[in-house]
């Protein structure tokens, strides 16, 4: 008399069943169940993090400062800490040389990792509401918010 079945076990004895990435009964009875469906073939529901599964979202910055990257990298990172429209509260990496941003401006927020902070998940962008694009910028324009120039 086995605890498990035939199916449920391995090479090297029995393999629990595991139900990851799976819905429950009890989300796939919401009204909102469309959202789960995909649950196991996506892996991941993208509902977790600050933007909840927007692409962007829009900030007010409440502190910018200076923070040095880890090894081996070295230079000043320019940071700052933003409150999001839905209140939550997040690190962002300023990209690009130079910037305007302080204290309550309004900022447009994407993700985005910074490899070399640790805790920065998320990237301001530039040529939205109060930050202004990069000056002199000819290339990657886009991800600086840099008009074509003429």
């Amino acid at each position: 008399s086995h605890r498990y079945k035939k199916s449920q076990w391995g090479p090297y004895g029995p393999v629990p069943y595991l139900r990851r990435n799976r819905p429950s009964i009890h989300q796939l009875a919401k009204p909102q169940a469309k959202r789960y469906r995909n649950k196991w073939a996506r892996g991941k529901i993208w509902l977790s993090g600050a933007l909840k599964g927007a692409p962007h979202k829009k900030g007010v910055v409440t502190k910018v400062y200076i923070k040095n990257p880890k090894k081996p990298n070295s230079a000043n990172r320019k940071v700052c800490n933003v409150t999001l429209s839905n209140k939550e509260k997040i690190r962002c990496v300023i990209p690009g040389i130079g910037h305007n941003l302080f204290e309550h401006s309004s900022v447009l927020i994407r993700g985005g990792k910074s490899r070399d902070l640790i805790g920065f998940h998320y990237k301001v962008v530039r040529g939205k509401y109060d930050c202004k694009p990069v000056i002199g910028r000819k290339s990657s324009r886009s991800k600086y918010g840099v008009k074509k120039p003429k």
